[in-house]
């Protein structure tokens, strides 16, 4: 009984010095971590970490190497920096949206894309698909199509032209897919 009764004035001592830790130093525990943190929350759960560290570690606060509010600073600096690490070492969460698709995406939709496109390309004449061929799917430029394909860089442009402008039509006004071609 006696054992238990310790315990129990141990614990209402320890509580006692933690709360006179929060009232003499939280607020500037609070002011410091919100500084470092950037983020009232986390400032609050760094602060509520120190004063568990000093429940945990009470001999520290009375050693008499420095001052507890010291103590206090440095411990709370000392978990910021260990959570800035932390968030630093492993990949940053990303939301799925609009404009950070799933990673997994399924590709069905890019293969019909590719069908009807070249399917489209099959009603153009051999002269404009070989300007887009040469243009677009093998990434040349407009010199580098004209000698391929033996026809000055300003046939290649207007062939090019016409030929996108054959595949709008086809596609009704809608975006083509070519790799670089605007709808």
């Amino acid at each position: 009984m006696a054992a238990l009764w310790s315990r129990k004035r141990e614990t209402a001592a320890d509580e006692a010095l933690i709360r006179s830790l929060y009232e003499e130093h939280g607020r500037a525990l609070l002011a410091y971590a919100t500084r470092l943190t950037g983020d009232r929350a986390a400032a609050e759960d760094v602060v509520q970490e120190t004063l568990v560290r000093a429940w945990r570690h009470p001999e520290a606060l009375v050693n008499g190497k420095g001052s507890v509010r010291g103590w206090l600073l440095t411990v709370t600096r000392n978990l910021v920096t260990d959570r800035i690490r932390a968030k630093a070492a492993r990949p940053r969460e990303v939301a799925e949206s609009p404009a950070t698709p799933p990673v997994q995406r399924d590709h069905a939709d890019s293969v019909v894309d590719s069908v009807v496109v070249l399917e489209a390309l099959d009603r153009l004449s051999s002269d404009h698909r070989d300007v887009l061929m040469e243009i677009y799917f093998r990434g040349r430029s407009v010199t580098e199509a004209a000698e391929a394909l033996g026809v000055p860089p300003g046939t290649v442009k207007s062939r090019s032209h016409y030929a996108l402008r054959a595949l709008r039509e086809t596609f009704g006004g809608q975006q083509v897919a070519l790799k670089g071609v605007a709808g």
